[in-house]
């Protein structure tokens, strides 16, 4: 099962996430439930090394775990929103996988 804990602020900024272990769904390789967490996590990643005003401190190093944190530099609107979005991006998607796959994924904010 992966435990995926995702973290934010009281008004909906990312503060950071970690999913941990294999879903179990189908063999390493051919999982899609762990394909789809992966998909996630990593382009919210990209997206948010590339914006101005966060600074992402991230782990891959260990096998069957992704983890990052956000350090905000900058508290602008536009900073902001982003982080709220890449937040609700990270929940609804979580969300909407547990949903399917609640043997797989265990899921808390």
């Amino acid at each position: 099962m992966t435990t995926i804990h995702l973290a934010l602020e009281k008004d909906g900024r990312l503060r950071s996430c970690e999913a941990k272990g294999h879903s179990g769904y189908a063999d390493k390789g051919s999982d899609i439930v762990c394909a789809a967490i992966s998909f996630l996590m990593r382009t919210v990643m990209q997206v948010l090394s590339e914006t101005e005003g966060v600074q992402l401190e991230s782990d891959t190093s260990l096998r069957g775990t992704v983890f990052f944190r956000i350090r905000q530099n900058r508290f602008d609107e536009k900073t902001n929103a982003e982080l709220v979005f890449a937040g609700n991006l990270l929940k609804k998607g979580f969300s909407s996988l547990s949903k399917d796959y609640p043997e797989n994924i265990l899921y808390e904010v």
